[in-house]
């Protein structure tokens, strides 16, 4: 297994990208985390050297399912991925676990917290965990971490894990680069927590009720009604797939093979019908669509004087003498 720290993500002066591939497509854990180094890397030069073995990798990746995984803090998405995780090794999957998390450039911390949160997990041979790179904003983080994805494909990771740290954009960004979008649920949250679940339950595949154990089990059955009969109020998805709820306890590792039971019914279902292979096309068309406009816009801030002008028009704004509309107009013709 292979565990990348923050600590091992210190720039080095040198890559070898025909080693690193060779390397990667030989399942060396020890390339992909040096491979994802080098895709992280905010070097001009380190960003061409990444796109070329990016296209190295691209047409040698497994047959992967990409899985999304979110929920409100405190509702044991380490655990659970520590315990779905076991039952994915058990199955002979090959895991590799990456998380996107923006606002570790506030925190500097490890994405995935201490390594021992996964105690059992991180000792296994076929795991990659890999936090994403502190210091950078969501859209950032999420385009590094679909190519870190195309990585871990070329490496032989048949399932990929995607975690979110919070509740938010994030869950959003990381709808548009998974297959099967999953959402965990804990009993007694509060009226807070059930707002923002409503946000994003419509993009769920599944809701899974975790920490379903001791004194928990009769509410938890309450709750997984209630969130039955909610589901029937959201629109038909366009996969044809209806989202259902299911109970586990992953610190007991209880109700993992049901949950996967799920996931490859869904597999199978969207195969057939042919909503997988859309799916994944539409990403892609998002994914250029995203980058384009990431690239005009800082373009577009980079050039000379758009700073200044910029700072004009905002005080002329202020000062009621141009409406923010007819600032970026003008701003947009002068540059």
């Amino acid at each position: 297994m292979y565990y990348q720290k923050k600590s091992d993500l210190v720039s080095r002066p040198h890559f070898d990208v025909a080693s690193i591939t060779e390397g990667i497509l030989k399942g060396d854990i020890a390339a992909l985390g040096r491979g994802i180094t080098l895709v992280e890397s905010q070097n001009a030069g380190h960003t061409v050297m990444a796109q070329q073995l990016i296209r190295n990798c691209l047409p040698q990746g497994v047959p992967s399912f990409r899985i999304g995984i979110t929920g409100v803090p405190g509702v044991g998405k380490s655990t659970f991925i520590e315990s779905f995780g076991q039952t994915l090794l058990q199955m002979k999957k090959k895991v590799a676990v990456l998380a996107i998390d923006p606002s570790s450039s506030i925190s500097k911390g490890s994405i995935l917290g201490d390594k021992t949160r996964m105690e059992n997990l991180v000792k296994e041979q076929n795991v990659f965990i890999r936090p994403s790179a502190s210091g950078d904003n969501l859209g950032g983080v999420a385009r590094k971490t679909r190519e870190s994805i195309i990585l871990c494909e070329a490496a032989g990771f048949d399932t990929i894990l995607i975690e979110t740290v919070g509740v938010g954009q994030s869950e959003t960004v990381v709808h548009s680069m998974v297959d099967f979008f999953l959402l965990l649920q804990i009993t007694g949250a509060g009226d807070q927590l059930q707002g923002i679940k409503r946000g994003i339950i419509e993009m769920a595949d599944l809701l899974v009720i975790n920490k379903v154990d001791g004194d928990n089990i009769a509410k938890a059955n309450r709750v997984k009604a209630d969130l039955d009969n909610a589901l029937h109020l959201y629109p038909k998805k366009q996969s044809g797939w209806t989202a259902s709820t299911l109970l586990c306890s992953a610190i007991e590792n209880r109700g993992m093979e049901d949950i996967w039971h799920t996931l490859t019914s869904f597999e199978s279902q969207t195969k057939i019908n042919g909503y997988w292979k859309t799916h994944r096309e539409e990403q892609n068309k998002y994914w250029l669509l995203q980058t384009i406009e990431d690239r005009l816009k800082k373009d577009f801030f980079n050039k000379e004087g758009v700073d200044q002008r910029l700072n004009e028009l905002v005080t002329a704004m202020a000062d009621n003498k141009i409406t923010p509309f007819e600032a970026a107009t003008l701003l947009l013709k002068e540059s």
